[in-house]
């Protein structure tokens, strides 16, 4: 496979196109490790955060929210960049196995149907804020917060373009 082709392997529109990779993953015996966010400029603390993720099992599978569930989370003018650009961006990374997109605010569903073994947020989330942390524990998985690299922030990304121009 090409990379180019590599990458779009890696993306999934939903819970339901992802499944038997899943299955394959699990029946390998491979720990699944989830983690979710609007990622709408990438930087440094989310590159960070995303191999500490990845530390904590063999595969990590990113739910990323869709334009729709961004414009609900973060207003009308958001996301900056569309959800094929951010999937297409994820998915180049190395230690991203699987980006899957999802509508609602939040990645509950996702996560009820993936099962996660460790579920992982940063640090700025307490364990009961964590969406899908009752679906992951109930069935014996792990949640793990993990800090986040200081002076990185999306919105502090843009206010400071915003001051700039």
């Amino acid at each position: 496979m090409t990379p180019s082709e590599i990458i779009q392997s890696k993306i999934f529109a939903d819970a339901r196109s992802f499944s038997m990779l899943l299955k394959e993953w699990k029946q390998a015996g491979n720990k699944v490790v989830f983690t979710n966010g609007c990622f709408d400029l990438v930087h440094r603390g989310h590159i960070d955060s995303l191999a500490r993720a990845a530390e904590f099992g063999d595969r990590l599978i990113i739910g990323l929210n869709s334009d729709i569930s961004v414009k609900l989370l973060k207003g009308k003018n958001r996301p900056l960049i569309d959800q094929q650009s951010r999937a297409v961006l994820l998915a180049s990374l190395l230690m991203v196995d699987a980006v899957i997109l999802f509508d609602e605010e939040t990645p509950y569903e996702l996560i009820k149907d993936i099962l996660p073994d460790v579920l992982v947020k940063g640090s700025d989330y307490q364990i009961e804020e964590i969406a899908g942390f009752d679906i992951v524990l109930a069935s014996g998985g792990k949640v793990e917060r993990i800090e986040l690299t200081e002076g990185f922030s999306t919105t502090e990304l843009i206010k400071k373009l915003k001051d700039t121009f």
